[in-house]
């Protein structure tokens, strides 16, 4: 009786790998690629990887990031809900609206969370004190509102010069 294998047949064959290459020099998404190839797309990137492949960032990209420590793609990606936060907390004139202290009275454990209680931790995870912030947090934010403003902070504007 023959034995039966059942390795499962390579995923990158030479075929593959020469499609990726034409699909990635013609400026394809990893995405596009995945689908055109029949792999997954964290497949795709990993390749791309091992094959040293990327692509170059335009000069006037790379100057703006080496200015800015955060990506010019996460400055431009806030989320709605956050970018309201925000707007309510900061206003318009870009400085805090709201400068009160941080209520201390309803700190809870992680078993008395609920959807609209603040999830600030406050000490040390494992410490006897260890608690949640617990307070009100509007419109299933993580954070109440004075949380919210150490949390959340609008980015700097860059002056130029």
């Amino acid at each position: 009786m023959p034995i039966l294998s059942l390795t499962t047949p390579p995923t990158w064959t030479d075929e593959r790998i020469e499609l990726l290459r034409q699909h990635f020099e013609a400026g394809l998404s990893c995405r596009e690629i995945a689908a055109d190839i029949g792999v997954s797309r964290n497949a795709v990137i990993g390749k791309l990887s091992r094959l040293n492949l990327t692509r170059g960032r335009p000069a006037e990209e790379r100057r703006h990031r080496d200015r800015n420590s955060a990506s010019p793609r996460a400055s431009r990606a806030v989320p709605r809900l956050q970018y309201e936060m925000l707007a309510t907390i900061y206003g318009e004139t870009g400085g805090p609206s709201i400068a009160e202290p941080i209520d201390e009275a309803n700190r809870c454990s992680l078993l008395e969370l609920a959807e609209n209680r603040c999830r600030w931790p406050i000490s040390t995870p494992g410490a006897d004190d260890f608690c949640f912030c617990g307070n009100a947090s509007p419109d299933g934010q993580p954070y109440c509102a004075g949380h919210s403003r150490l949390a959340y902070r609008p980015a700097a504007r860059v002056m130029r010069g």
